[in-house]
């Protein structure tokens, strides 16, 4: 039987245009895994690991996403999104910003095949963005710009005249994320503070911008919430406690509405934040102080604080940056860059966190950029 599944696998593979060799698959393997970008400058890697139903990590592997990363130490991306799962699980993009490209990975459980990379049209491409077929890349470097791709048989193929410039060059654009109904995608600005909305056109290509003002200062980061909500990260002016989250709603033409504004996270630096699958909480990640602050989501996509909204919290020193929740909605990890671990969190169900501890072994202060979990 164990050679009878073996020798399916591969028959997958080689339908995906992949080699293998059998000892390299033995299995699928475990559904639920997490996914962390090396962006390794010379070569990108994704280090995949096996998550117990225990919420803890263990054995890791490394594959290449043929493509080089930017480098650095600490958040050289500045973004939020570069690695992404599709909705389904079923494909992994890595942005690789030091060559210009985009790699997809078919998801196997915690094994990975690359299935395809192409260019982005763009300079430093630094997140990714999937709604059903389509795919959109965010290049934040010189023209800032977005570009659409159609998901099809394992490829990516780009959709003509899809470029679009966002409200001027080298604006530091940070994240991008569609609606939950596919209608519009979202950009944020941080150079200018602005949230940028492209209304999404039935050939998948993107209609004027139009550009919002943050309600507060330091917009980084946006997710959406089913409920039609836009949440965006604030790293706020600088001070030790002034970073924060706001809510929006969507109109028709693409303006924003502000529904709770600048709600404290009672930390500094979050420049990341994640949805539960169902919609009910969001966690915003404080990088400057090495902590987790939680907030519910109405029906309205008002925010109030869970508990004394500080829910997590890592060591000391552990820059956690991008963050992410499993797709059974059960944990919460943060890629703790500075010290080259994941912190590892059980969510219970009225939103607070219980501190798993972290899984270390990655490099520190190494320019670990991406994490994503299924």
């Amino acid at each position: 039987m164990k050679t009878s599944r073996n020798l399916l696998l591969l028959g997958v593979l080689a339908a995906c245009g992949a080699q293998a060799a059998p000892n390299d698959f033995d299995a699928v393997g475990p559904q639920h895994a997490l996914f962390v970008m090396t962006n390794n400058a010379d070569d990108n890697e994704v280090v995949a690991y096996e998550r117990t139903p225990y919420g803890t990590l263990q054995s890791p592997h490394r594959y290449s996403t043929g493509g080089r990363g930017a480098g650095g130490t600490v958040d050289p991306l500045g973004s939020q999104g570069s690695l992404t799962l599709s909705d389904d699980g079923a494909w992994l993009f890595a942005a690789n910003a030091g060559s210009g490209s985009l790699s997809m990975f078919r998801v196997f459980g915690t094994r990975l095949l690359l299935s395809d990379r192409v260019p982005t049209g763009g300079s430093e491409p630094n997140a990714v963005a999937q709604h059903g077929k389509l795919v959109y890349v965010l290049n934040t470097a010189g023209s800032s710009s977005v570009v659409g791709f159609r998901l099809a048989d394992g490829k990516l193929t780009r959709i003509s005249d899809s470029l679009r410039f966002l409200s001027g060059n080298f604006v530091e654009s940070a994240s991008l994320a569609f609606s939950a109904d596919g209608r519009f995608l979202v950009v944020t600005e941080r150079a200018t503070n602005k949230i940028d909305v492209f209304r999404v056109q039935a050939d998948g290509r993107l209609a004027a911008l139009q550009v919002n003002a943050s309600a507060g200062p330091g917009a980084f980061s946006v997710v959406t919430a089913r409920n039609g909500a836009v949440l965006v990260s604030e790293t706020g002016a600088g001070g030790p406690a002034s970073s924060a989250i706001s809510s929006y709603r969507i109109a028709a033409d693409g303006t924003l509405t502000p529904v709770s504004v600048s709600v404290p996270s009672l930390g500094a630096a979050n420049c990341w934040n994640v949805l539960t699958p169902d919609g009910r909480f969001v966690y915003a990640s404080n990088a400057g102080t090495s902590s987790i602050a939680g907030f519910a989501v109405a029906a309205n996509g008002a925010l109030t604080p869970v508990g004394s909204t500080i829910v997590g919290t890592n060591p000391a020193g552990s820059a956690n940056l991008d963050i992410t929740i499993s797709a059974d909605g059960k944990f919460l990890y943060s890629l703790n860059a500075g010290s080259g671990a994941i912190g590892m969190f059980a969510i219970n169900n009225d939103g607070s966190l219980v501190n798993l501890g972290v899984r270390a072994g990655l490099p520190a202060a190494a320019g670990l950029n991406g994490i994503a979990a299924n």
